[in-house]
């Protein structure tokens, strides 16, 4: 039997609805966006204020970053989920961040509307169960070394748990390809249609690491089927603390909605 039961088409013909705040992620194409890390109030009021003229859905910002330097900036940690959080409510614009651990796990839920698990954590089977006692959405992304059948059963350990508001993200994986950060594996969106009844997004910022391939990446996501997708933003990417290579400017954002524009309906 397939150790992904639960998630499959097999056990479920008809697609899953995630609500988040009225967000209906796997009804309508959905944008989630937002800076790689919450830096400071300012910072995110700026963001969020854009992306909410910009008919974003969703508003993203790390608290808690696990780099692979340990010189590289970690997060505000719960300062930023407070800054995050107030942001969120001003603009009404539910919030998603990331735990990456089982003592992060619920701050983060009590902050916040969606609680992500990133590429580093999609194995961290205890963290993954421990999201059964929370009913709020998942935003689970496939770990960078990851096939298939292992996100699927990943987010099967979630829904075994007792949480199925799960929402799978492709967010690219390691190839022999230096050129890019990851490589963004669009079949893996085709084929989780084809298995899982789950919505799955694509994350072109992560998936290519380049600012310059997020927008032509994006519309071949969602081209592709994606039910959404999920993009880094930062007011001057130069000075972000976090990704800023690979996060757009207020500029290229609303170049990309407008073009991507026709693919949401």
């Amino acid at each position: 039997m397939k150790q992904y039961r639960l998630v499959s088409r097999e056990n479920k013909g008809k697609n899953t609805i995630i609500q988040v705040n009225g967000v209906n992620i796997g009804e309508e194409k959905i944008i989630i966006a937002g800076p790689c890390a919450v830096e400071s109030e300012q910072q995110m009021d700026t963001v969020a204020s854009f992306l909410k003229d910009n008919k974003v859905n969703i508003l993203r910002g790390g608290a808690y970053k696990p780099r692979t330097s340990p010189y590289a900036f970690q997060g505000l940690k719960e300062e930023g989920l407070i800054i995050l959080n107030k942001i969120g409510k001003k603009y009404n614009m539910p919030i998603v961040s990331e735990a990456v651990s089982l003592a992060s796990l619920e701050l983060v839920a009590n902050y916040c509307d969606m609680i992500q698990i990133g590429a580093r954590n999609m194995t961290n089977y205890e963290l993954l169960k421990a999201l059964g006692n929370y009913k709020k959405p998942i935003l689970l992304k496939r770990g960078m070394a990851a096939t298939i059948e292992e996100f699927l059963t990943a987010a099967e350990y979630i829904i075994t748990s007792g949480n199925e508001n799960v929402v799978l993200c492709e967010r690219g994986i390691r190839t022999f390809e230096t050129y890019t950060r990851n490589t963004l594996d669009l079949t893996c969106v085709a084929i989780i249609k084809e298995l899982s009844h789950l919505p799955i997004i694509a994350d072109p910022s992560h998936g290519t690491g380049r600012w310059e391939l997020v927008k032509p990446m994006a519309k071949a996501s969602l081209a592709c089927g994606a039910d959404g997708i999920m993009i880094e933003v930062h007011p001057d990417p130069y000075k972000a603390l976090s990704d800023g290579e690979q996060s757009l400017n207020f500029t290229s954002f609303k170049t990309l909605m407008e073009e991507i524009n026709p693919l949401l309906k």
